[in-house]
């Protein structure tokens, strides 16, 4: 089962097919970012982690 690294919510495979990076990792979702933003969410958290 697929979660979101930030809030261990869970997600969707296919949210992880359109949202994960490169490693499959998941580091925003809904539940923890707005909908509108969550690419440019989950490009931040990847860059700091």
């Amino acid at each position: 089962m697929a979660t979101c690294d930030h809030c261990s919510t869970h997600v969707s495979e296919r949210f992880v097919r359109v949202f994960a990076d490169d490693s499959g990792a998941v580091r925003a979702c809904p539940n923890c970012s707005a909908n509108a933003g969550i690419a440019e969410v989950m490009r931040k958290r990847t860059q700091r982690a």
